[in-house]
């Protein structure tokens, strides 16, 4: 046991190169938002040791841990063997001697520990792609309701740019995040210290950790806007990644939890956060008694190779106030790190653990929780949900702001990839009409907040934006609507290549047939479902296939795909858990006519 030493810690950081970030540290705005007291986080355990990583002076992940959890995991799967044999939250000290060892000619990639390569350095968000792009990574940052700025953008494109034109490339997920293509351990530590320059980080961004706070991407720019989620967003990601006690980057007392946990908060009634396939979704509901505007919290959706669930209603109604967002989630989340299952990691997400308790069993016993932390947040029932028809509106196009003279743009990111040339061109626009000011939505496009009226023409007229320019602000109704995850260019787990496809199918679509409405059409390369098949009008899933051969004249395996039709999302969500057609090639003359017929009986599409 080492005692704690703030000094230790800070020489640590420092010789690592981290930069030290205030509670504030995510907040984009050009004016603060939030309120002036810090988000309210626990203090480490009243314990007279705690096992500290001498490394890092902060404690393990697993002093927070109660001892019947401990020997659970001890006992558990192989990624919580190797969680308890070398802590995830010092990873980023790993990274920075490796990278020095490799500059320095002492060793290579293939040297490195293969815990350390395929699973600790996830704490860091670095992804290893070895199968497809063997010694280089995928690294995913945290963009708190996904809003990110202009140098920002520019320092990604500069960050990947040594990895050439495919191999490197920035991603927009279906998290409102940031995902850089290409990253060897080498570089790691500059692009570390940039995004900590930047106010970004990398840090608790994957494995077993929170993942990016979703919020609202018309957040404080919307005249139906209920709630302006970017507050509780930022307070969300600092209770989950901002060390209390040190105030840096990465925070050890969640840095130990069973499974991956995600939590989108909803601002308005159409649900643009898409809360019912997270773990904690907070839904925009007036009191129906006071008018408090507050959120009905639903719980347990999620997508997996083994199940995928719909979030179910809690019967549990907060305010909407720092204190109590930031309250619920802790309890939840300290419920799930504890009691979550350790064993079987398919069984590790909360759904389990409610359906484990029963729904009214686990409400009673996150209110116990919350009640211990004495800070005055009552949790009520659920409230009603708001009445009267609404309609989803769209976020690509132009639509005019609240804001007297100011006006949103969306923009159309093909299957959510910039290439470094088309991030850059981002940027001048941003710099130009935004303030520097970009927002990523969850169908991996982008928007330009404030906008001046009297410049959309202007905008609309750069070369970024012009005919021929994968970049579309007037996009077809099929192709603005196109989501892919990875795929198999990068990630070993996809069966087909998504995201080329996705685009290039999109495109005869719209030469093929005339719809009147969006038409959402989402990809994914395997039965995970990173591409959130089951929400979409089309979900395309890679799947095994067969076509006739015609010179042997047998049927030969080749990519395929399975169908999903009938996935809705906003306030009447529904997921389409089987898939309507299997076993359909991917070669576009067999696509193509399947999805054209799909259209036309469907969703009343007309050949053109």
């Amino acid at each position: 046991m080492t005692n704690f030493n703030a000094l230790a810690l800070k020489k640590v950081l420092f010789l690592a190169g981290s930069v030290f970030l205030t509670s504030e540290a995510f907040v984009q705005q050009q004016a603060p938002f939030g309120l002036s007291s810090a988000p309210t986080t626990s203090a480490l355990p009243v314990a007279a040791d705690i096992e500290i990583d001498t490394r890092t002076g902060k404690p393990i992940g697993s002093s927070f841990l109660p001892e019947e959890t401990i020997e659970r995991a001890a006992a558990g799967n192989k990624i919580e063997k190797i969680k308890m044999a070398k802590d995830g939250t010092s990873a980023f000290v790993d990274v920075y001697e490796y990278a020095a060892k490799i500059r320095a000619g002492e060793m290579t990639w293939e040297e490195v520990e293969a815990a350390d390569m395929d699973n600790r350095l996830k704490y860091v968000g670095m992804l290893h792609r070895n199968k497809r792009t063997p010694g280089q990574f995928m690294m995913r940052l945290k963009v708190p309701n996904g809003i990110i700025n202009a140098d920002q953008l520019r320092f990604y494109a500069d960050s990947v740019e040594k990895y050439g034109e495919e191999g490197g490339v920035v991603d927009i997920t279906t998290r409102q995040n940031i995902q850089l293509r290409g990253v060897k351990i080498e570089d790691a530590p500059d692009i570390i210290d940039g995004l900590h320059a930047r106010n970004q980080t990398s840090f608790q961004s994957a494995l077993d950790n929170v993942r990016n706070m979703v919020g609202s991407p018309l957040a404080g720019i919307d005249d139906q806007e209920m709630v302006d989620t970017r507050e509780f967003c930022n307070a969300l990601n600092d209770l989950v990644s901002l060390d209390p006690v040190t105030g840096t980057r990465g925070n050890p007392r969640w840095g130990n939890l069973p499974r991956k946990f995600n939590i989108a908060i909803s601002g308005t009634r159409d649900d643009y956060a898409h809360t019912h396939i997270n773990d904690i979704g907070l839904v925009p509901t007036p009191h129906k008694d006071t008018g408090v505007m507050g959120f009905n919290v639903v719980l347990g959706g999620y997508m997996s190779i083994k199940r995928v669930a719909e979030s179910i209603d809690a019967d549990m109604w907060i305010p909407a106030e720092r204190e109590a967002v930031v309250s619920l989630s802790e309890a939840i989340l300290r419920i799930f790190r504890d009691e979550g299952d350790r064993k079987d990691r398919q069984k590790a997400r909360l759904m389990w653990l409610v359906e484990k308790y029963g729904v009214e069993e686990f409400k009673a016993e996150v209110i116990k929780e919350i009640d211990s932390y004495d800070r005055g947040v009552k949790v009520e029932n659920a409230q009603p949900k708001p009445e009267g028809a609404f309609e989803r509106r769209e976020l690509l196009g132009v639509h005019k702001q609240p804001q007297e003279g100011k006006v949103r743009v969306g923009i159309l990111v093909p299957s959510g990839r910039l290439h470094q040339k088309e991030c850059r061109e981002v940027a001048d626009l941003a710099d130009k009409y935004s303030n520097g000011e970009i927002r990523l939505t969850v169908e991996q496009n982008i928007i330009l907040p404030n906008v001046d009226e009297s410049a959309v023409d202007d905008l609309l007229k750069e070369k970024a934006l012009a005919p021929g320019s994968r970049l579309k602000v007037n996009a077809g109704l099929i192709e603005g609507n196109v989501v892919s995850c990875t795929g198999a260019q990068f990630c070993g787990l996809a069966l087909i290549e998504t995201k080329v496809h996705a685009e290039r199918v999109a495109a005869l679509l719209e030469e093929k047939v005339t719809v009147d409405k969006p038409i959402r059409i989402h990809w994914t390369g395997c039965p995970n479902s990173c591409g959130q098949v089951q929400v979409a009008d089309i979900g395309i899933m890679g799947a095994p296939a067969k076509k006739l051969d015609e010179e042997s004249g047998k049927m030969k395996a080749v990519p395929g795909c399975k169908i999903f039709v009938g996935g809705r999302i906003g306030e009447d969500a529904h997921l389409a858990m089987e898939p309507s057609q299997t076993g359909i090639p991917l070669a576009e003359e067999d696509l193509v006519p399947v999805l054209v017929d799909i259209l036309k009986s469907e969703f009343g599409a007309v050949e053109k």
